[in-house]
């Protein structure tokens, strides 16, 4: 039977590959087959916290005209990753400029088809550049050239936007502005500015190693409503996570790219940040680590930060782990109810899998009975293969642009894109700030006897820990392409979770001292951040979308802790079927002009507060728009200790599994202080269960003691707290 399904397997996956078999062989035409060696860069020193760190002078001499090439190297985030993949070709822009003939980087031909091989482009710079497009009513972009629009000129009804593109830190970067028809082929005039900047942050989990692409039409898409009344836009695929974690090069990106746009036009009344996802979570992380780039904050179904996310993020291939393989009573955890007592994340019963075949399978080549998953959840609809892709330093899906001797060199995974920040272990991998020691998963579910004392123990006997990276296997599967999931033999990664039949699986600790640096470097949202801030989401929980709502809440908890007030942050969730950012958009534009009249005597936070528009509160919407409730307490829950509010009855908060192991609501314990069972017991930890006859059991399964979340974070430098608590005053 197993050898009969793996042959299956095979078949199939040949078959889809041979489809597949043209795009491979363009990728691998344009391989990166040499590592370029790594160059010193400035990385900037931080002593306490990132926002008390200046920033220094500009080195480069800022406009970069049409035909010059911008800086490759960053002003102070470190030095250059290698191997970088360059993507300009993917973006519509040619070829990039050959900076050596050593081989490092990708090949450049004499020309796109030809097989004439001129060098090599390590950093895949690109000569800035102009173009021009023509929207008409009908929102339709088209592309023209200066001479068609000189020949037929656009009409009254129709939108001019002159595109700048070039390359600022290897990323590429846009300017999009509405101009006039007698400004073409001028690269700084700007008549038809309203003197409003939009920055533009894009989303995606990502690792690095790429420079990743920049979709013109998509950009025009989204923002063509504010570009029709007159807003510049600016982006860089070097602030879409799709493209990278590493927050400290998205600012240093972000600031130069805003540097080009004023050097060109002056200073904007304003710049305003909106973005999804990753990119509402970096429009976070940049506003409270420095100042000058964004002045008013537009985060889209975001989260406060990658690092916090990946704590119950990796928390889920654990769970699925135990459930699928090693559960004493698997059939138990078919009531997908159950398993949301546990993981916290939204499940449903009956819900449908995409890849719900991949568990029986992978239960077979076990010799274990096979179950067809009867339900799904946020855990596996939401973060199906992040353990894989952004976990484990064997894997990552990037590597068809790679030759195989360049992918043996490299640890590919998320930690490995901030290696400068976190520091190498003995064996040479990128520290991680993931840790479950001492945590008691199920805790909730079983003060509230939805699981029973045995079944608790048994979770966290079997639960273990992700693998030292020393020790990681690749994942054993088919792969198909780099753009769909590939036929996974090793489901959940269980490969690579520890696993021991004669005591409880061994728990990870991660060093402080990555802790302590992903703190300082502001790779943590710590809630220090005073900008006009409108977060905005769907409600998504019913379609177990990993945009989950509780995010914003843990964020509010930082902004009250940080700033003992969150007068600045409001909160809006929408149903699906209705969009609120056009609102999103007056508002802060009320908010913000209103803050420029204000007396320069007069404290930026009491600026914010006293210009507050009255419609700037807690709100949530129906799907066609409609204000269900607004105004203080309209989203209380659980995550602040109060009655559910009028939102939160319609637009349910869901938890996730450290909450459910009795970790705090705002999800920045990266590693708890322990106690011992004796004192855990003694605190009231189980609640009114009696544990009174299992006390060495619970003692052998956690030998170390157990979380006490009372303690706070153990790796949250001192005298970050006190200079964050001494910010609020100011």
């Amino acid at each position: 039977m197993k050898k009969l399904i793996i042959g299956l397997v095979v078949l199939f996956a040949v078959v889809i590959t041979a489809l597949q078999f043209d795009n491979q062989n363009e990728i691998v035409e344009r391989q990166v087959k040499g590592l370029a060696p790594e160059q010193p860069n400035y990385l900037l020193e931080v002593e306490g916290h990132i926002s008390h760190s200046p920033r220094p002078e500009e080195t480069y001499e800022f406009p970069i005209r049409v035909g010059e090439i911008g800086p490759v190297n960053s002003l102070y985030s470190g030095p250059n990753q290698y191997p970088f993949f360059c993507m300009t070709l993917d973006s519509g822009l040619g070829q990039p400029v050959v900076d050596n003939q050593d081989g490092y980087g990708v090949p450049i031909y004499e020309t796109f088809n030809g097989k004439k091989l001129i060098g090599y482009s390590k950093d895949c710079a690109i000569k800035t550049q102009l173009s021009y497009v023509v929207v008409d009513q009908d929102n339709l972009v088209t592309p023209r050239s200066e001479l068609e629009l000189k020949d037929n000129r656009p009409g009254d009804d129709e939108l001019l936007i002159r595109i700048e593109k070039g390359t600022i830190n290897r990323y590429i970067y846009t300017i999009a502005m509405p101009i006039e028809i007698d400004e073409l082929g001028s690269q700084d005039s700007a008549k038809a500015w309203n003197k409003r900047l939009i920055y533009r942050f894009e989303g995606g989990s990502g690792l690095g190693f790429r420079q990743g692409k920049m979709k013109l039409h998509r950009l025009i898409k989204k923002e063509l409503s504010q570009i029709r009344k007159g807003y510049a836009v600016v982006a860089s695929s070097g602030n879409k996570t799709s493209y990278g974690y590493n927050m400290l090069l998205a600012e240093d990106t972000a600031r130069r790219v805003k540097k080009q746009f004023v050097s060109l036009f002056g200073e904007p009344l304003y710049t305003i940040g909106i973005g999804g996802s990753g990119g509402g979570l970096a429009q976070y992380l940049i506003a409270q680590n420095s100042e000058g780039i964004l002045d008013g904050l537009l985060p889209l179904y975001s989260y406060p930060d990658m690092v916090s996310v990946s704590i119950y993020a990796l928390d889920c291939d654990l769970l699925n782990t135990y459930f699928s393989f090693r559960a004493g009573d698997r059939e138990r955890w078919q009531d997908w109810q159950s398993r949301q007592y546990i993981e916290g994340l939204r499940a449903i019963n009956e819900a449908e899998q995409r890849f719900g075949w991949l568990q029986p399978l992978n239960q077979l080549v076990r010799f274990k009975m096979p179950e067809f998953p009867q339900g799904n959840s946020e855990c596996i609809n939401g973060y199906f293969g992040l353990s894989s892709y952004l976990n484990n330093p064997r894997q990552g899906f990037l590597k068809p642009y790679y030759h195989e001797s360049v992918v043996e060199e490299v640890n590919w995974n998320y930690w490995q894109d901030l290696v400068h920040v976190y520091g190498k272990d003995e064996h040479g991998f990128a520290q991680s700030t993931w840790d479950n020691e001492g945590v008691q998963y199920g805790l909730k579910a079983l003060r509230e006897k939805m699981i029973t004392l045995d079944e608790f123990i048994e979770i966290n006997q079997k639960i273990g820990a992700w693998k030292p990276f020393n020790d990681m296997e690749s994942e054993k599967k088919l792969s198909l392409s780099a753009s769909i999931p590939p036929l996974w033999l090793s489901l959940w990664g269980e490969h690579n979770v520890t696993e021991d039949k004669r005591k409880p699986a061994k728990r990870r600790s991660a060093p402080l001292s990555a802790i302590e640096r992903a703190y300082t470097y502001g790779q943590v949202f710590i809630g220090n951040v005073s900008l006009p801030i409108i977060d905005i989401r769907h409600h998504l929980e019913d379609d177990l979308n990993m945009h989950h709502t509780s995010a914003s809440f843990s964020t509010r908890l930082r902004i009250l802790e940080a700033m003992n007030h969150a007068d600045n942050h409001v909160i809006w969730i929408s149903h699906k079927q209705f969009n609120p950012v056009e609102q999103a958009y007056s508002l802060m534009d009320e908010w913000l002009m209103a803050m420029r009249s204000m007396p320069a005597t007069m404290s930026y936070e009491q600026k914010v507060k006293v210009t507050k528009p009255q419609l700037a509160v807690d709100t949530c919407f129906d799907g066609e728009g409609n204000i269900h409730a607004s105004g203080l307490g309209v989203f209380d829950g659980q995550w602040n200790g109060k009655a559910n509010g009028q939102c939160t009855q319609v637009y349910p908060i869901y938890s996730n599994s450290r909450i459910q192991a009795g970790a705090p609501w705002k999800g920045s314990i990266f590693k708890c202080h322990r106690v011992a069972v004796e004192e855990a017991i003694e605190k009231g930890f189980y609640g009114d269960v009696d544990v009174s006859g299992s006390v060495d059991l619970l003692k052998k399964t956690f030998p170390d003691g157990v979380c006490d979340y009372s303690l706070g974070d153990k790796g949250r430098p001192s005298n970050i707290m006190l200079m964050n608590k001494s910010r609020s005053l100011n």
